[in-house]
């Protein structure tokens, strides 16, 4: 999986990029749970649901189903009177579809259930240039950790910053 720090930086930057009007600090702040809470599942350890069982890491949580019901879910309790309902929704959406696809190009682990619940099947990307994070909050705070913030600023931060700059100059012209 990406770290906290990569998906936060993902999902500030989708909504820089694509909903500047909305991205307020608490806009913000909720799309960034957002892309962190298909990782609860970890929890599901401490029941005894195994890695690979439908609802063990980085499965259920991590498909475009859990993304669009999260996403909706989100906007509803915050602003189901809004005009910027759908928009929002569809930020949130995005922000925690981000979290599956970053862990897809992750080089550890065993895939991701995007398709739940049609397909269990884990999936990767062909190309799965970010470092893996440890799940052990203690073992972040290191060496790997290190690296892993090294990998998700060259593969998640500069990305996020040129499209979030790209969006700006189409928004100008």
């Amino acid at each position: 999986m990406a770290s906290v720090f990569g998906h936060i930086m993902a999902s500030t930057a989708l909504g820089a990029a694509f909903f500047p009007k909305q991205s307020s600090p608490k806009v913000l702040a909720l799309a960034g749970l957002c892309a962190c809470a298909p990782d609860l599942d970890i929890l599901a350890f401490n029941f005894g649901i195994p890695y690979g069982h439908p609802l063990g890491h980085r499965g259920a949580s991590h498909s475009i189903l859990f993304a669009a019901m999260l996403g909706v879910s989100v906007a509803w309790l915050f602003w189901r009177r809004d005009g910027d309902f759908w928009r929002l929704a569809a930020l949130f959406f995005l922000a925690t579809l981000s979290h599956p696809l970053l862990d897809a190009c992750t080089n550890g682990g065993r895939g991701v259930a995007l398709f739940f619940p049609f397909d269990n099947e884990r999936i990767f990307f062909p190309w799965r240039v970010i470092q893996v994070s440890p799940i052990s909050p203690g073992d972040f705070f290191g060496e790997w950790g290190l690296i892993v913030l090294g990998s998700e600023l060259l593969w998640i931060g500069l990305p996020g910053l040129f499209l979030v700059w790209g969006a700006k100059l189409l928004r100008r012209a």
